[in-house]
């Protein structure tokens, strides 16, 4: 959800637009290159050169790194870690209240691809992730990103796995 926030943030500001009036799926993980917005698929529909895509995908990748460097070392992104885990939480209750399509991105133990984690978006309800959906039509920028993602994330989760089972 803080990646989705950031993207929503960057490409609002370079569309002139409310960033609540925008929604970028984001899907990998969320460190570096493991982070890919799916610029070809957000909401409104937009398009965008390649260096436009490039620099906002750079932008949201790097993020929380911009905001520790702001800070000089002090400090990390608070602010909008706290307005993402609203916004998440928002989301959870309404799924388990019974709303209809409340769709979101989200981390999860996934078969969208060979990782045995992925974030891409997933449709909560009632009982908690009901659904989690592929990840669509990708363009070749998106496609080479998630290859990327995928190479990078796959140490990450093995690390992790290994971490855990101590």
């Amino acid at each position: 959800m803080l990646d989705v926030v950031r993207a929503n943030t960057f490409v609002a500001e370079v569309l002139g637009l409310d960033p609540r009036e925008v929604d970028v799926p984001v899907v990998g993980g969320h460190a570096g290159v493991t982070i890919l917005p799916l610029l070809s698929q957000m909401k409104p529909p937009c398009s965008f050169t390649s260096e436009e895509t490039s620099y906002l995908t750079s932008r949201i990748q790097n993020g929380g790194t911009e905001v520790v460097e702001a800070k000089a070392g002090a400090g990390s992104a608070t602010l909008s870690m706290a307005y993402a885990a609203v916004k998440f939480a928002d989301a959870c209750l309404r799924g388990l209240r019974g709303d209809a399509d409340v769709i979101k991105c989200a981390f999860v133990p996934s078969v969208v691809t060979e990782l045995p984690f992925f974030a891409s978006k997933v449709r909560l309800g009632r009982n908690g992730i009901e659904e989690i959906y592929p990840l669509g039509l990708l363009n070749e920028f998106e496609r080479v990103g998630l290859e990327m993602a995928k190479k990078e994330l796959a140490g990450s989760i093995e690390k992790g796995i290994s971490f855990a089972m101590k």
